[in-house]
């Protein structure tokens, strides 16, 4: 059973003489490395558009076509092989490798102190930093995330407004109300990165996220589109 590290929030807007805490988390995502399969209807579909156009499409002189046919095979001729859909890390479902889910988008999930958790006992929660003295939010978003990379070779940032964001409220385990604001960044030209600073961490897909995050299951769904 996993814990939950936040609860969207919404309430009376409160005044306070103290500022607000705020966070920056990273939705880090590795994009979908090969095609999706497609869904029956929509394959259905496509087989019904195809046949209808075969019906009116442009007849060629039969000499146009012998033609194409002896087109002669070069060396420059490849024999295309497709690579297997389903990897090694599928079959053991090794959630710590980028290849998995070859045809869905992942999203990095880590186990470690989080700012929801000031008992500072070890939570599921997504690469984060508390805004301190950094030019631009942004800015804290890529510093949370560089302190789990290393760096930030391999990533590329999604604009510089957040994709959404969330008002943790005040709870027993919480002693003061924040902010979570969501930053994108993708996984760019690699397939393995050295995660640290964590005492676990995941690739997950959306589906798989969710069971992490029960109470904020519809908040994500939401938010996430993949």
């Amino acid at each position: 059973m996993h814990r939950s590290l936040v609860r969207p929030f919404m309430g009376a807007r409160g005044f306070s003489s103290t500022p607000e805490k705020i966070v920056a988390s990273v939705l880090f995502e590795r994009l979908p490395v090969v095609i999706p399969k497609l869904d029956p209807v929509v394959y259905a579909f496509q087989e019904f558009s195809f046949r209808w156009r075969q019906q009116y499409r442009r007849k060629y002189p039969d000499e146009f076509l012998d033609m194409s046919k002896s087109r002669g095979k070069g060396d420059y001729q490849i024999d295309y092989v497709p690579a297997p859909r389903i990897t090694e890390a599928d079959k053991t479902n090794d959630r710590k490798s980028l290849q998995r889910a070859l045809d869905r988008r992942l999203y990095l999930l880590l186990y470690s102190d989080s700012n929801a958790a000031p008992s500072r006992k070890p939570v599921w929660h997504f690469p984060e930093k508390v805004y301190d003295s950094e030019e631009t939010l942004r800015k804290c978003a890529e510093s949370a995330l560089a302190s789990v990379l290393g760096d930030l070779s391999h990533t590329y940032f999604v604009g510089n407004a957040p994709m959404g964001h969330m008002v943790i409220q005040q709870m027993e385990n919480v002693p003061e109300p924040f902010k979570r604001f969501f930053f994108k960044s993708q996984v760019i030209d690699t397939n393995k990165f050295n995660i640290r600073k964590c005492k676990d961490f995941v690739w997950v897909t959306k589906d798989e996220l969710l069971e992490y995050f029960p109470e904020q299951a519809e908040f994500f769904k939401k938010m996430i589109i993949s």
